[in-house]
């Protein structure tokens, strides 16, 4: 299976070989001097050019420098394996800097959204906007060789234009545009689809790279043929920043799509899209988001909020999806898998499917796999390496429990005095008196107080104190226990003080116990302990105690049931609950049971409540004689009973709000801040860099298995490594990306990057006019297929696991667009100035270069109308799609990219007309 995935890419190579091959005999051939076909001239001024080696801006000149076939052939050699091995290590440097880069665009900050019932919230979002980190940073790291290749040629030769940077540009955009198109298309499995999801921002970047280069092209030959002036180059390089605002209006959809409804469709007649009525639609529109999503019920909601509430709900989902296929593991497990998951299938930015590319090209292996490997260790180490509780070496003596509830009548009550840690050898005394509270000692209860003794080895002791009855009717009174005077012995004979030069044993909380007398005089009031409890949805099945005070005599049936609030019953938030508790004469508690429904919701408050009936007295005695007429003594005998008979007290309703689960709330704020890929992609010290450059990891695809262990390495990736560990080591060097957030990686990577393109340049130079090419044709063919390779695995990897086709063909259009605005842009204003600034003008040759750029403009309008054909229902999306439309595609593509070749080949030796 992986060797057809990458069967299109091993054809790509091929077909570049067979052009090597091809060009290579054509610069012998022209060596020779027998040209089969006699070059048109007079169109292209540069067909009369030598093709002599010139000194490069690092490397010199390979002298002597006619040499003979032989020695013309070792040479094509080394300097062909030496630029394959330079664009090694450019992409391997690209790789820290996209980390960086990833880095810099995943910073934080907090925000306070107001919902619309007044409650605030306060949560992290990104700093960078995704659709300005992608035409910006993104952009920049995956185009950097090219643009600093067109800088460093017209700075390093005198701020004279060559022929190498710009080729270099409108070959890679060729290749874009055409080769990683054509792959992104076939690779997506069969019966599948991806769409762009930012449908907005792809028109206008895709809109911006047909205009770069027919900007471009009118530099070259239309306003003033063959020079570049500087109002030229500085509005080629304004264009870039004016590029970027335009796409992030269309992602915020701000101004004209403040004021209109956001939903639409193509009018017939007009063709443009218009403003329709109807229903929220519930697939992807214009910009694959829930229409009219600044909206919630009529109230103002801010898309940072909106954006936050979906990465929570995904979360969500992929806990409870889990826990339903794993329920034998536990949370922490389900947190692991939840991240590995999470992280595997989350829309990924541009720079991560590129590094994620090189790190598995070179042996580095499957990034994600590796920090799921590692994360687990670091759990199962923890789990394994627990710290052991700190010994004890103080007894704590306290009241447990530290409340006691007694009916008047039970005569005596007992408390519980225990020792907790220390030396239970020792022997204790502890004095203990009574104090009043509502009750009173003598009338209510006995004064009390003595010493407890703890003899060795004893945890506890009981002590009683006497409960004074009577029959008068009052409310339940209390009186209060308290421990003093501790003291340790160290042999049988008590010490007066324990004169330790440290204490052996301390009073602890609670020293204090209450005691509670509750009246058996009359039948009781029955009461909830509160008017609100709150209860969090994981809770399963909550208790709630009914109280009965001020008496317990008789048996009393109270009633209860539950009613619905915002809660629903009937299974939807909770179990309908009703029935009678049944107090026995002497019974002061009873509990009722309703079962929660968890939900799992991140922000959860709903209530219901539970209501208790009228209470019935079932012994009712003289209540129950007959309506003859009562003696006084009867008629005294009734008034007091009715004066006892059982009533409601104070809350007799409860509200139970349902909250949400404090553990699986913060469960997933902590698998959202674990899955920001910067955590992946990012170093935090030179030590894991190091580490990192000398160990050999398996490549293996991501979807072979969601468990994120690691495989084997296999022979290919010790290959790669060992090829590749120089660049490993040296690179090592760059400060992590944890310095500075992210900006000294930045810094030293894209100076490191300058200086390999330097080389390349000079190499890809030398090489060309040693085989008898010309600079346009070797920046075209080899210099461009060189520089895209990595973004050709990255689009594939995208391509097959995002959900979207964003990351694998929207931000080919973006880039195009930057490599013209900045990598032409700041090379000609810095020529044009320099030469303005000696009262003379910057000279570039229109020839070859506008040719080129009219025929990929002409095929990148062909591409992008099919890319666009291609949303119809019947074939479903820009990739994909049914075998045949997605076969014929891809050929169509890559017959596009050969068409230029050839054509970009003929015209550049003059074999047909240019300009």
């Amino acid at each position: 299976m992986a060797w057809l995935r990458l069967q299109p890419v091993t054809s790509a190579f091929l077909r570049f070989g067979l052009i090597t091959f091809v060009l290579f005999l054509h610069g012998l051939q022209v060596d020779a001097g027998t040209g089969a076909i006699p070059p048109i001239t007079g169109q292209n001024d540069t067909c009369s050019g030598s093709s002599e080696c010139k000194e490069g801006v690092i490397l010199p000149i390979w002298y002597p420098e006619n040499p003979s076939l032989g020695d013309k052939i070792a040479r094509v050699i080394v300097y062909f394996v030496a630029l394959i091995y330079m664009f090694l290590g450019v992409s391997i440097i690209a790789d820290r800097f996209m980390a960086s880069i990833e880095v810099i665009t995943s910073q934080e900050k907090e925000i306070t959204i107001k919902k619309s019932n007044g409650e605030t919230t306060t949560t992290t979002i990104r700093v960078w906007n995704e659709t300005v980190s992608n035409l910006t940073l993104m952009a920049l790291g995956s185009s950097a060789p090219e643009i600093l290749l067109s800088l460093i040629e017209v700075c390093g030769h005198g701020f004279v234009a060559g022929d190498l940077g710009p080729s270099t540009i409108v070959g890679s955009a060729a290749f874009n545009m055409f080769i990683i198109i054509a792959i992104c298309v076939y690779v997506i499995p069969d019966g599948e689809t991806r769409k762009i999801k930012h449908l907005r921002v792809f028109f206008v970047t895709a809109a911006w790279s047909i205009f770069a280069y027919i900007w471009l092209y009118m530099i070259l030959a239309v306003f003033s043929p063959g020079v570049v002036q500087v109002w030229e180059g500085l509005l080629t390089l304004f264009f870039f920043p004016v590029c970027v605002i335009l796409a992030w209006i269309a992602d915020r959809k701000l101004f004209l799509y403040k004021y209109m409804h956001k939903r639409y469709r193509t009018d017939k007649h007009r063709g443009i899209i218009i403003e329709t009525e109807g229903d929220h639609p519930k697939g992807i529109e214009m910009d694959g988001k829930m229409m009219n999503s600044h909206f919630l019920d009529g109230n103002l909601v801010p898309m940072e909020g909106k954006e936050v509430d979906e990465s929570r709900k995904e979360m969500i989902r992929i806990l409870k999806d889990l826990k339903q296929k794993h329920p034998e593991k536990d949370l922490d497990q389900l947190v692991e898998m939840a991240n590995y998951y999470a992280l595997s299938h989350q829309q990924k930015s541009r720079a991560f499917y590129r590094i994620q590319a090189t790190r598995m090209m070179t042996g580095a292996g499957n990034i994600l796999k590796k920090h799921a490997a590692e994360q687990a260790k670091r759990s199962t180490s923890l789990h394994e390496v627990r710290p052991e509780e700190p010994e004890e070496f103080i007894s704590k003596i306290y009241f447990d429990p530290c409340s006691y509830q007694c009916l008047e009548n039970c005569g005596a009550v007992l408390l519980t005095i225990v020792r907790k840690g220390g030396d239970v050898s020792k022997t204790i005394y502890v004095d203990y008196k009574t104090e009043d509270g509502s009750a009173n000692a003598g009338a209510d209860y006995e004064f009390t107080e003595g010493t407890v003794v703890l003899k060795s080895g004893e945890t506890q002791k009981e002590f009683s104190i006497g409960i004074i009855d009577d029959d008068i009717f009052e409310e339940d009174e209390h009186f209060f226990v308290r421990l003093s005077n501790l003291r340790v012995v160290e042999t049988d004979e008590p010490p007066d003080l324990n004169k330790l030069p440290y204490p052996k044993a301390i009073l602890a909380s609670p020293c204090v116990a209450t005691v509670t007398i509750l009246d058996d005089d009359h039948a009781g009031i029955f009461t909830f302990e509160c008017d609100v409890i709150h209860v969090s949805e994981s809770i399963g099945v909550m208790e709630v105690k009914v109280l009965r005070t001020s008496g317990a005599r008789g048996t009393v049936i109270v009633p209860f049931r539950t009613v619905e609030g915002t809660a629903k019953g009937g299974g939807e938030d909770f179990e309908d609950a009703y029935g009678e508790l049944e107090f026995k004469n002497d019974e002061t508690v009873k509990t009722i049971r309703v079962k929660i429904v968890d939900e799992e919701e991140y922000e959860r408050q709903e209530n219901f409540f539970i209501a208790l009936g009228e209470p019935k007295w079932m012994e009712r005695g003289i209540s129950e004689v007959s309506e003859r007429k009562l003696t006084m003594e009867e008629e005294e005998a009734k008034r007091i009973a009715e004066m006892g008979k059982p009533i409601l007290g104070e809350h007799p309703k409860l509200e139970v709000v349902v909250e949400e689960s404090y553990e699986f709330k913060s469960t997933v704020d902590k698998l959202i801040k674990k899955t920001n890929l910067a955590l992946v992609v990012g170093t935090h010290s030179w030590r894991d860099q190091f580490m990192e450059a000398i160990t050999v990891s398996a490549a293996g695809d991501e979807d072979e298995d969601e468990s994120g262990e690691e495989r084997l390495p296999s022979c290919f990736d010790y290959v790669m490594h060992f090829l590749t560990v120089f660049w490993k080591v040296l690179f090592a060097c760059v400060p992590p990306t944890e310095y500075c957030n992210g900006w000294a990686c930045f810094i030293v990577s894209i100076m490191i990057i300058g200086m390999l393109t330097a080389v390349i340049g000079d190499l890809a130079s030398h090489f060309g006019c040693t085989i008898g090419l010309k600079d346009s044709v070797t920046a075209v063919v080899f210099v461009a297929f060189g520089t895209s390779v990595p973004d050709t695995f990255a689009s594939k990897a995208a391509a097959v696991q995002d959900m979207y086709a964003d990351a694998s063909i929207g931000n080919v259009t973006g880039s195009n667009a930057v490599n013209v605005f900045l990598g032409i842009g700041l090379a000609w204003s810095v020529a044009a100035i320099y030469w303005a600034s000696k009262g003379q003008e910057f000279h570039v040759s229109a020839g070859t270069l506008a040719f080129s750029v009219t025929l990929f403009t002409i095929f990148a309008f062909v591409c992008i109308s099919i890319l666009l054909y291609r949303r119809r229902p019947h074939l479903g999306g820009e990739l994909g799609g049914p075998k045949g439309c997605r076969l014929a595609t891809t050929l169509l593509f890559v017959s596009l990219w050969l068409l230029y070749i050839l054509f970009a080949t003929l015209e550049a030796y003059c074999y047909i007309r240019g300009f």
